[in-house]
């Protein structure tokens, strides 16, 4: 080889490696940039959410309220401003419950001013708040930057899913009670079956959830759990094949400009050596066949496709799940047999 050509090669080299350190540099400054934005939006939410406790202290002490009311609603008040960041969610939403339910037109007009300022401001800190975590997220879901690890120790940020006063759920903006039925599908491999959707108002945002959905008039949960199991992956499994309800998890929530709240009952249905319905089990490892053609109108516009996922894949993966716990708690579900306790999970 000439030392013409090993000049040019390492010159090539030397341009790739200079190209590549500054676009590492750069992707780390952008990704470091996106976790201070992150930092700093949750902060003035935090704020937010602290001055919304206070105005809602002060709506207790109003004479508009009865006694009992009164307590209640300054107990729920005093447990958000005190709740850790990871039972914050749940906190804030019995807040927004019970503010919902107070007569604004009895308080002093500059009370109902203030209160109405502090829900909106919690409005605009959340959406800033989530619009900062999509970005960042995005970010890391990135493959370069997963491979090479760019954002080092960071801990990954989550989205804070709290009521928005501004939607309207059922009458007088109160919202609307859900509860439903909830599977942890779980095949040959022990790994768990999620969906993966978006809401139709925020399309760019995306979650993997489980299987199941709303209970119907008469129906009981078990019978809840099975029927939609049915519609939602074509797998029909006797009464006796599901364990549970196991989990219990509470959240008000807002779809498509509605908001709900939720009371969510999770059954567990491991399908090792059983049949799916038409004769095909898994026993002999092959892949557990899923048909949704069951889907509503509804789930078919919103939901985008579905996967297995291991315990490891969950505990390690950027993307949202819900319920939170999921990834921490599934070990313990595919290794040990229920005790029978109902456990409230987030």
């Amino acid at each position: 080889m000439s030392t013409g050509l090993l000049v040019t090669l390492l010159a090539v080299g030397i341009a790739v490696a200079l190209v590549l350190g500054v676009w590492l540099a750069a992707t780390a400054n952008r990704l470091d940039r996106l976790h201070v934005r992150t930092d700093a939006a949750w902060a003035a939410l935090d704020a937010a959410l602290a001055r919304r406790a206070v105005v809602a202290r002060a709506v207790a002490a109003a004479t508009a309220l009865d006694d009992v009311g009164a307590d209640k609603l300054r107990a729920v008040a005093e447990r958000a401003e005190g709740t850790p960041r990871s039972e914050r969610e749940e906190a804030e939403n019995a807040l927004s419950l019970e503010l919902a339910a107070v007569d604004r037109g009895r308080l002093p007009l500059a009370l109902a001013a203030e209160l109405l300022d502090a829900e909106q401001r919690v409005v605009i800190a959340r959406r800033v708040h989530n619009d900062a975590v999509r970005d960042t997220l995005g970010q890391r879901r990135r493959r370069p930057v997963r491979w090479l690890k760019l954002a080092g120790t960071a801990p990954q940020p989550e989205y804070f899913e709290i009521v928005e006063p501004a939607l309207t759920g059922g009458q007088d903006g109160v919202p609307l009670p859900r509860p439903s039925a909830r599977v942890l599908l779980v095949d040959r491999e022990r790994r768990v079956l999620l969906f993966n959707g978006h809401d139709p108002g925020r399309p760019d945002t995306r979650w993997w959830f489980t299987v199941g959905g709303g209970v119907e008039q008469g129906e009981d949960l078990r019978s809840a759990a099975l029927r939609e199991l049915a519609e939602e992956t074509g797998i029909r499994l006797a009464a006796d094949a599901l364990v549970g309800p196991m989990w219990r998890r509470r959240v008000v929530f807002s779809f498509d400009g509605r908001t709900y709240d939720g009371e969510e009952w999770f059954f567990l249905a491991d399908l090792s050596g059983q049949s799916n319905g038409d004769g095909d089990g898994d026993e002999d490892g092959a892949e557990v066949r899923i048909d949704t053609s069951g889907f509503t109108d509804g789930e078919k516009s919103t939901v985008d496709g579905h996967r297995w996922w291991s315990a490891e894949e969950l505990r390690h993966t950027e993307e949202t799940v819900y319920p939170v716990q999921l990834p921490a708690l599934l070990p313990e579900v595919l290794t040990s047999p229920w005790d029978g306790t109902v456990r409230p999970v987030r």
